[in-house]
């Protein structure tokens, strides 16, 4: 279409097609104009002297582009990244309260991106990454953007500005890449090349244009000038069509002078008929002439007109002819749009540093974690578990000192860790009830039991030993356990085996392993090597077809389990530790009569 401006440039340009994709940011018609008129002037301009005119995007919403260091490289390369801020300004609220205000916002956030930034605000008091804020409100009408969020009287606001810069949309990236069709191949333009194709474009339009305009003026001539011919031999002419039998005898007459068949009054009226020789279109405007033509202002009006005809033809024969003429005229054309249609620039063009915001977490302190054999869990702070120590021991199947800041690990039969951020996890009085442990982890206990649970911190610096009912045993750096995912593989599991036992390895020096069969084997921890977290582990006691263990104990200096006991149930019977002799790894152990 002959459009008169660079409309992929001013109105931007957005579209994916098999293969490839454009996405050019729109830009100030006015610059767009100024750039354009600087290149027809020198069309050997590089482009950060186009940058002069057109330094930069300028989006509709506004904002501010941060990274203006690098738009000579997007302009030269026709690729790149743009970094676009909103823009934020302060106001005091009721009460001494800081009120953020959004007043522009990035250009990738138009539509229903707004709505969706306001959920980003309030997810970040909901993760627990801010506490600032009081009230999020979108006021924003035909008048403009007007997103206000209320912070408290002491919160930083700038570190709550960096907040919105780095976790919502508020600072977001518009990637560049002005691939457009020239001659019929897609292309990815620079800045330059653009310009350089709408320039030669404007000049094929224009000179398609006036070479119309021409043919029509050169046509206006022909005719003006049969008529003025045709004035000054009127009362032949009206002798020649009174005489004629039909137009057509008339019409060949005025073109080719034929006289054949045509009354004359004299001998010199045929003659001088002989002697017309008018083109066709003259002689049908002749024909189709209607008397009050011969008026003599009209005949002085059809003189007039006929002298601007020949100005016109002048005119536009010039601009045809002269690349500076034809310049000058798109220049002016340009100058006119940009007088009715051209604004002030909207959006900012800056360098910025990167948006850094301190995460400000709890005051660390010491809590516990009580979870109860239906699988309720809370937190309770350290004076309340030490006033209640006894009901919570015996009423809570777990209770585990831990960190605020720290997390829970829980380690199932099916061989997988779960970790829990005691962040997330209610912090209440002793009697609350608390939350189930599938809400808060991805344990699911109608498919796993919990066989240990321990804090992180705990776990770094101690080494754990697992044990399978199939009697595969190993000990683990409790390091290996520091993960960021929620649940991962906490060891390898041979098939048809799951864990039994996990302990965190203190002062114990002997491991007590009980079959189903009724098999006992006590040997030294010190037997069981130190492995990786993905490895099976050795066999700790060879079992019989179809027996599996039941039981581990894990004994210190003194001979005592970890429950304070030296005995064991044994047949329903109790059976003191030391009656079982101290044998090897790997042995199948002894059966002792009740």
């Amino acid at each position: 279409l002959p459009v008169k401006i660079p409309n992929f440039l001013v109105n931007g340009s957005e579209g994916i097609a098999v293969g490839m994709a454009t996405n050019t940011p729109p830009h100030n018609l006015s610059e767009v104009v100024d750039a354009m008129k600087a290149y027809m002037e020198d069309p050997g301009i590089s482009t950060e002297q186009l940058m002069r005119y057109l330094p930069g995007p300028d989006f509709p919403t506004g904002g501010i582009v941060i990274n203006r260091s690098e738009l000579g490289s997007i302009y030269e390369t026709g690729q790149g990244k743009l970094r676009i801020r909103g823009k934020v300004e302060l106001e005091k609220g009721k009460s001494g309260h800081i009120k953020l205000v959004v007043t522009e916002i990035p250009y990738t956030m138009i539509g229903a991106g707004i709505g969706k930034f306001l959920q980003d605000v309030a997810d970040l008091s909901e993760n627990k990454l801010t506490n600032d804020i009081v009230d999020i409100s979108n006021q924003s009408s035909k008048e403009g953007i007007r997103i206000v969020i209320e912070l408290k009287r002491d919160a930083d606001v700038e570190n709550f500005k960096n907040l919105l810069y780095k976790k919502t949309r508020l600072e977001d990236t518009f990637g560049v890449n002005m691939l457009a069709i020239r001659e019929g191949r897609p292309e990815t333009l620079s800045l330059r090349d653009i310009l350089k194709a709408c320039v030669d474009f404007q000049y094929e339009i224009n000179t398609r244009k006036y070479t119309n305009l021409l043919a029509k003026e050169q046509e206006k001539r022909e005719v003006q000038e049969g008529l003025i011919r045709a004035c000054n031999v009127i009362d032949l002419i009206i002798e020649i069509l009174r005489g004629s039998r039909d137009r057509s005898m008339a019409k060949d007459c005025l073109v080719e002078g034929v006289t054949t068949g045509i009354q004359f009054k004299s001998k010199e009226s045929r003659l001088m008929a002989e002697q017309l020789h008018f083109t066709e279109r003259q002689a049908d405007a002749i024909l189709e002439m209607r008397l009050y033509r011969l008026i003599g202002l009209e005949i002085q009006a059809l003189m007039k007109q006929h002298e601007e005809t020949l100005a016109r033809i002048f005119k536009y024969e010039d601009i045809l002819e002269s690349r500076d003429s034809m310049t000058k005229v798109i220049e002016s054309e340009l100058n006119d749009l940009k007088k009715k249609f051209g604004r002030e620039r909207r959006t900012e063009l800056t360098d910025a540093e990167e948006a850094v915001f301190e995460l400000k977490g709890p005051e660390e302190m010491d809590v516990y974690f009580l979870m109860d054999r239906f699988g309720y869990c809370k937190l309770i702070d350290d004076a309340t578990y030490l006033r209640n120590r006894e009901a919570a021991d015996s009423e809570f199947l777990y209770s585990v000192p831990v960190k605020n800041t720290g997390k829970i690990c829980l380690f199932t039969d099916t061989g997988e860790l779960h970790t829990i951020k005691a962040q997330d996890l209610p912090m209440g009085k002793f009697r609350d009830k608390g939350v189930p442990v599938d809400n808060v982890s991805n344990y699911d206990s109608s498919k796993a039991e919990i066989v240990y649970i321990s804090d992180q911190k705990s776990l770094n610096l101690c080494r754990l030993l697992f044990v399978t009912k199939k009697a595969n045993l190993k000990q683990v750096d409790g390091g290996e356990f520091d993960v960021s995912k929620r649940t991962v593989a906490a060891t390898k599991l041979a098939e048809g085996d799951s864990l039994l036992s996990v302990r965190a390895l203190t002062e114990e020096i002997q491991l007590f392993l009980v079959s189903q069969n009724g098999f006992l084997l006590r040997f030294a921890i010190d037997e069981i090597p130190q492995m990786k977290k993905n490895s099976v582990g050795v066999r700790g006691m060879k079992l019989g077809n179809g027996d599996a263990l039941c039981e581990v104990h894990y004994l210190n200096p003194l001979g005592v389990d970890e429950h304070g006991s030296s005995t064991f149930l044994y047949h329903d019977k109790p059976l003191e530790y030391e009656r079982v002799r101290l044998q090897m790894r790997d042995g199948k152990g002894s059966r002792l009569k009740s």
